[in-house]
Parts: C-alpha cells; structure tokens; sequence
C-alpha cells in the first residue's frame, strides 16, 4: 500500500511539473503581446556607431548602425555591408505572434543582389519567415527559411529603386501573411510552419543595404 501510494504521489508530482512547463512557455510568448494596437520601434539614434544595436544578434554578415544625413529619421541607419549567403539579425529577443511590421529600406550596391528583407517569427537563425525586396529583380518574394534552407512561397513583380529610401511591410495573423511595398499591398500568401517568433531584418549574397524606422505593432 505505501508503494503504491508512493508511486501515485510521483506521478502527480511529475504532471504537475509538466503543467507547470506548458503554462511558463505559454507566458513566455503571451509576455511579447501586450495589447492589440501596441507598438514598438527601432530607429537606432541612440545605438553608438560602429557596430550592431543593443539587443540584437546577428546571424550572419556584418551589420553596423551608421550615421546619415539622409536618413527617414536622423541622425543614424543600420547597414548591412559585409557579404554572406544570407545575412541576417534578430532585433530583440521579444516573441510576437500576430503583428503588422515595417522597415524603411535603401539598397545601395551589390552587383549579385540588391536587397532588403523583414524576418518574423524567427525560431533560430534557422527557422523563419522573410519578406524580401529586390531592386535588381524588381519583384517582393516570400520564403519560408526552414533548417537552413530558403523554401519559396509566393512573389509578384515590384517597381523598387536603388539609392531610394523605400518602406517594406509585412502583416501576419494566423497563417494568413500580406506584403506591402509603400504602404501598397503587393503580395498575399498562407502558411502555417511557424506560429509565433523573434522579428528582425536581412539581406542577400553582396547586398549593401541600410534599415531605418523598423516598427512593430500588436495585431
């Protein structure tokens, strides 16, 4: 009888720890919400020059926030300017689930590639969806980027300009996922692979592009 009361006492010790497990995940991703209409944004004035944000980790590529005149919001940007297959950064550690999200963008050079990209619902830097601008191709493409592999999911074509500040969004809730380019609805896709996740910014191959104004804002 004490064994088996022993063991019963066990094996709620052991649901109850796993009960415990499911509700601290569950507020981990609750506790990047907030209220519907919420935003948050990065315009990395007060960043120091020279190197990445605070709170940012960077993939892959050489990011660096930078001073310009010329900026949407000045004095200072945040550049890609290294090369690499992908590059990429997270911009904080906070999870979001449904949000609307914008960057200001300017391609500047790359012979290869010239492009701009918002990343959401980031897992690792594996794992994530992007919304990428393309001056070269003149086109805004989805992927899903999934154990290191860059999976196309939908694109259109796109009149986009080098040398030109230009504004990419991208708005997800649920599966459903809505691109626009100056503030212009130009693509729409569905896909459930990730659920909720980290938000930040990347490039392709030789791209030399710089970000202003990322902006968040609870759906």
């Amino acid at each position: 009888m004490r064994r088996d009361a022993a063991h019963k006492m066990r094996k709620t010790t052991i649901v109850l720890f796993a009960a415990i497990a499911v509700l601290c995940a569950q507020s981990f991703v609750v506790a990047g919400q907030g209220p519907p209409g919420k935003t948050s944004e990065w315009t990395f004035d007060k960043d120091p020059v020279g190197k990445p944000p605070a709170g940012a980790t960077v993939f892959s590529g050489s990011w660096a926030v930078r001073a310009d005149a010329g900026a949407p919001s000045p004095p200072n940007v945040l550049c890609q300017i290294g090369a690499a297959e992908f590059p990429a950064l997270s911009l904080s550690e906070t999870v979001y689930t449904d949000a609307a999200i914008e960057a200001s963008f300017k391609p500047i050079s790359g012979r290869e590639d010239q492009a701009a990209g918002i990343i959401f619902r980031i897992q690792d830097k594996d794992n994530y969806y992007i919304v990428r601008a393309n001056a070269l191709e003149g086109n805004v493409n989805f992927y899903k980027y999934v154990r290191g592999r860059r999976i196309f999911v939908k694109g259109t074509d796109a009149k986009l300009s080098s040398n030109t500040w230009q504004r990419l969004g991208v708005e997800v809730t649920g599966r459903r996922i809505r691109g626009s380019l100056n503030t212009r609805l130009v693509v729409e896709a569905t896909d459930d692979t990730f659920r909720a996740g980290k938000i930040g910014l990347w490039t392709k191959a030789d791209s030399v592009t710089c970000f202003d104004n990322v902006e968040v804002t609870m759906r």
